[in-house]
């Protein structure tokens, strides 16, 4: 007789929470038919050599299977690196290095954090008026080195008329991504991945899709003003808030630098 515990339900939620997430990561990457493919093998292989107990097949799914694990890692080698990334960047696993790790915030910190605030919402706001498109990545826990490393360094304070300029429609740095680390701008041009997510509007342009794309890689909160509508949106955590006021903008930054 079956015995059915609570070390049973655990395996069975952990393993539909693992095969959930692979869908959402292979979806997103357009990826899922080969998730499905590799669901359908992975169930006849369980029936065939644990329920029909068919040996020789058996032991070819087997050898079949060890060395599709390899071919897998080779082929989605990007796909697994993102999801082990996204592991380690959950909220969770954050808070609990917080509580770890010395706290560096103090109340300079926050006052510098309001002091960076202001010139970002003040620029976006002429901006949007004027119908120049921008593109703000502002750098949370994890570094954005290597994203900085694709753009021209800047390292200048954050100031209202320095973006402005940098995203002047004849700016050679406009079409790039400006990335703020440190209370500082670090660098403008910066090239980001762009999202493949099929679910994007089409109204949304190229830029929205990058700015998804790096919150879809990274903690980091991405600002986007639109160059046709002079909307202003904010990319985190993989979704948008689109058409913002200067108010939900400074309250959505206030919550993401502090």
């Amino acid at each position: 007789m079956l015995e059915f515990g609570i070390k049973d339900f655990i395996d069975i939620l952990l393993v539909a929470m693992m095969l959930f997430y692979i869908y959402r990561l292979m979806r997103d990457s357009r990826s899922l038919n080969v998730f499905v493919g590799i669901l359908i093998f992975i169930v006849v292989w369980l029936f065939v050599s644990q329920v029909l107990e068919m040996r020789l097949m058996g032991t070819i799914l087997d050898k079949l299977v060890s060395v599709g694990v390899i071919a897998l890692i080779v082929l989605f080698q990007d796909d697994i690196r993102k999801f082990l990334y996204n592991i380690g960047t959950r909220k969770g696993v954050s808070k609990l290095l917080h509580f770890i790790t010395p706290s560096r915030g103090n109340r300079t910190d926050k006052e510098k954090v309001k002091k960076d605030i202001m010139p970002i919402v003040m620029a976006c706001m002429s901006m949007s008026k004027q119908k120049v498109g921008a593109l703000i990545v502002v750098e949370r826990n994890q570094s954005l080195n290597d994203i900085i490393s694709t753009g021209e360094t800047v390292d200048a304070n954050i100031n209202q008329r320095l973006i402005e300029n940098i995203f002047f429609k004849n700016s050679p740095l406009h079409d790039g991504a400006m990335v703020i680390s440190n209370h500082r701008i670090a660098a403008a041009g910066c090239i980001l991945p762009v999202s493949h997510n099929l679910d994007i509007p089409k109204e949304l342009g190229l830029r929205h899709r990058a700015a998804l794309g790096m919150s879809q890689d990274s903690d980091a909160l991405s600002i986007i003003v639109s160059e046709e509508t002079g909307g202003i949106s904010i990319a985190r955590d993989g979704l948008f808030r689109l058409r913002l006021s200067a108010e939900e903008l400074e309250t959505i930054l206030t919550d993401a630098m502090t």
